[in-house]
Formats: C-alpha cells, sequence, structure tokens
C-alpha cells in the first residue's frame, strides 16, 4: 500500500475514485464551474494506492481560516472527501491516509485540523470531536406572526432595509458580508474567494438560482442576507441566514416569513440557542428538527490551541490529554488571567483525565465539560472539577459554523 500526494494531473482520478467509494457518479459539468471538486487543492491531496498501483483511497485537504472565542482568526486545514474503495475497506487504509494528512499538517505549522463527518463513529478514532451543531427551524406561515416586545424593550426594532435580488447579481455582495460575519462568530470558517468565483459548493456560494434577500443599514452598507427558495409544495426554504447582528437576523426572518403563497419556511441552518423561536408569538410554531453535528475538531498542538482562543473567566486547571492515535500522552496546567491563558507541561495532580477527542470538542466552547463527565468520557479527580473546568470553557455564544466542504 501506498500514500502519495497527488497533484493536478490526478484531479479526474481523485474525483472518480472518491465517487466510487461513495457510490456515486461525478455530477455531469457545470457552465462556468458550480462543481465542488472545483476547489480541491490538488497540491494537498492524498491518494491511496494498492499494491498494483490502482487507486484506492482518497483526501482532501482545504486552507481555511477559524474563528476562535475571543475573535482570533486562525489557520485550519479542512479534511474532506475522504473515501475508501468498498473492496478495500477494513485494511488500515483509511488509518494511514489519516495518520499522513495529520503530520503534514503539523508540518505546516498549523495546530488545528476540522471537518465534517459523514458517519459520527468515524472520526473519533483520529482525535476529531463534534464541536459546533447545528438545527433546522420550520415555521407554518399562518402562525408566524412576531411576539409583541415585552419590558419595554424594542426587540425587532430596525433602521434598515431589504431589498431581493438574484444570486447571480450579487455574488460580491455575499462574499463580502460572509468575510465580516465569520470573522466575528466563533466557529465560522473562511470562504476563499475563489470558492466563490467557482461556484463551489452549495448554495449560495454555487450558482444555483436563488433569491436573496440583502439588508442594508441606515447608511445603505449591506450587512445580512438569507439565500431561498421555493418550492412546488409551498415551501421556502432558506439556504442560510448571514446577519451581522440579531436585529438584522430578525428582519431578514421576518422578511421570509412574511413571503405570499408560502405555507411554510425552513430555516437551514439555526445555531441550537438562537432566539428566533421566542421571536414568534406561538413559541410551539417553531419546530426544530435534524438538530445535527456539523464542524468536527482536531487538536494537534495542546498548549498553542488553548492559549490561542479567548477565555472570560480566570482559574487554573490540570488537563492529562491521551492522543492514543498519534500514540501521544501529556499533562498540561491551563492558567487563565485577563481573558488569556498560558497553558504548559506540569507534573501537579490532573483536575480532569480525558482523550483528546473530548478537549476537542470542548475546544470552541459548544460542549459543556460536565456533560462529557456524566457521559464517562471525561474523568474528574477532585470534587468541583467539573464546576471550574465549566466555567472556564464557556463562550458569550455557542459557536456555530455554516459553510459546506
Amino acid at each position: 500500500m501506498e500514500i502519495r500526494a497527488t497533484t493536478d494531473d490526478d484531479l479526474d482520478v481523485f474525483v472518480d475514485t472518491v465517487h466510487t467509494a461513495f457510490g456515486h457518479f461525478p455530477q455531469t459539468p457545470v457552465a462556468g464551474g458550480g462543481r465542488w471538486w472545483s476547489a480541491l487543492e490538488m497540491d494537498r491531496g492524498l491518494l491511496a494506492l494498492s499494491e498494483d498501483g490502482r487507486p484506492v483511497g482518497t483526501a482532501a485537504a482545504y486552507s481555511f481560516e477559524l474563528t476562535l472565542p475571543g475573535r482570533t482568526v486562525v489557520p485550519v486545514t479542512g479534511v474532506s472527501s475522504v473515501g475508501v474503495l468498498p473492496s478495500h475497506r477494513r485494511r488500515g487504509v483509511l488509518g494511514k491516509m489519516m495518520r499522513r494528512q495529520l503530520s503534514e499538517v503539523r508540518a505546516r505549522g498549523e495546530f488545528l485540523s476540522v471537518l465534517l463527518a459523514s458517519e459520527a463513529p468515524i472520526y473519533g478514532r483520529f482525535g476529531y470531536g463534534p464541536a459546533t451543531f447545528t438545527t433546522r427551524l420550520t415555521v407554518p406561515r399562518q402562525r408566524a406572526a412576531p411576539a409583541a416586545p415585552r419590558a419595554g424593550t424594542t426587540a425587532g426594532a430596525d433602521s434598515g432595509t431589504v431589498e431581493v435580488l438574484r444570486r447571480a447579481e450579487c455574488g460580491g455582495i455575499l462574499e463580502e458580508v460572509y468575510d465580516r460575519y465569520r470573522r466575528a462568530e466563533p466557529g465560522a470558517l473562511s470562504r476563499p474567494h475563489r470558492w466563490w468565483a467557482l461556484g463551489a459548493g452549495q448554495p449560495p456560494v454555487s450558482s444555483a438560482p436563488r433569491y436573496v434577500a440583502v439588508h442594508r443599514d441606515a447608511d445603505g452598507t449591506a450587512d445580512g442576507y438569507a439565500s431561498y427558495s421555493t418550492g412546488d409544495a409551498g415551501t421556502l426554504t432558506v439556504d442560510e441566514t448571514v446577519a451581522g447582528d440579531d436585529a438584522v437576523f430578525t428582519s431578514l426572518a421576518r422578511f421570509v416569513l412574511g413571503h405570499d403563497l408560502v405555507s411554510q419556511v425552513v430555516f437551514r441552518h439555526v445555531p441550537p440557542e438562537h432566539p428566533l423561536r421566542w421571536q414568534l408569538a406561538d413559541i410551539r410554531a417553531g419546530e426544530v428538527s435534524d438538530h445535527a453535528d456539523w464542524l468536527w475538531v482536531r487538536l494537534l498542538d495542546v498548549p498553542r490551541a488553548l492559549t490561542a482562543r479567548g477565555w472570560l473567566t480566570d482559574g487554573e486547571l490540570v488537563l492529562d490529554v491521551d492522543d492514543p492515535f498519534l500514540g501521544e500522552h501529556g499533562r498540561y496546567l491551563l492558567t487563565v488571567r485577563d481573558g488569556e491563558a498560558d497553558c504548559v507541561p506540569t507534573d501537579r495532580h490532573p483536575d480532569l483525565s480525558l482523550d483528546v477527542r473530548d478537549l476537542s470538542s470542548l475546544y470552541l466552547g459548544g460542549i459543556a465539560p460536565s456533560t462529557l463527565v456524566r457521559a464517562g468520557h471525561i474523568r474528574t479527580h477532585r470534587p468541583g472539577a467539573a464546576a471550574l473546568a465549566d466555567g472556564l470553557f464557556r463562550t458569550e455564544r455557542a459557536p456555530h459554523c455554516l459553510h459546506w466542504f
């Protein structure tokens, strides 16, 4: 078995192999791009070859930026297009590709790798843990009346405007608004310019026909959008809502909820803790479904990762971290003061013992350590350790990721 890097000349073989691994056929070419593989970085891909030189496995890597708690933006590798032919599964092919890929990520000087998992049980053994979550929210049109403001608030007040454009008319606006949004949203990934230029991805990155509700502030600057389409059954589906703040999100949501000749509105990617349901007069009108994991994170350098993100609470915590896939183990003293952390090796008695996959799930603040303690994944060594960890790892808002790759 050989694992080798890909080049531009391998594109057709790579695409054919990964489609075969998933039992799919490549799409018919789309004029002007639009195929997901048009954004592949072939200098970062891997091919697994059998003893007779036939391609039997693939793994791709994208160059992204990830926004951490505290709005720090760091480079990350986005792992994708991982597949092994059915004829060669359970022969160690996937493990060899993952080991090679993680080694190359470290060689680039990066301390984080991320992916979207097609099946949840696969990637935990390689050190990845689910770190962001997303939900689908369905609202019947006849029950979409907004709640009246209470306690003297001005909820939903907005001095901006909303206009409707076609996707083909506003690519530049979408790119600019999304880039501002992702830099302020913990858990958000960048969308490189060439993704937009090639239409590589899901709507609204792709050039698929969509209407776009663009929100502009009082000065006329675009600061939010909702990409949507309507189906034959009277369902309006919102691909994603990107907004600079809650007031803009509320304006865009009310705009699509007020659309004529629509029986229901489906918001595909809503953060689990988003207040939209509470903004309806009938809280039961918002039906939550498809609560799913989205971005999986993998730490490759614990001290660098923990000192890169921002923190809200001061304190000290000793973490005993095991990394069985890479055969590594470390014990670290995490000290947080005034929003910044120091993390160094220590021989002090640990407060928590955990697998790197669980530390990776905690990293962005979307999961409380006590949840994984109760699940039996994290071991505490003294009373109050879980509560202390909850306080340290908490964030102002849960992380959320919209980007598909």
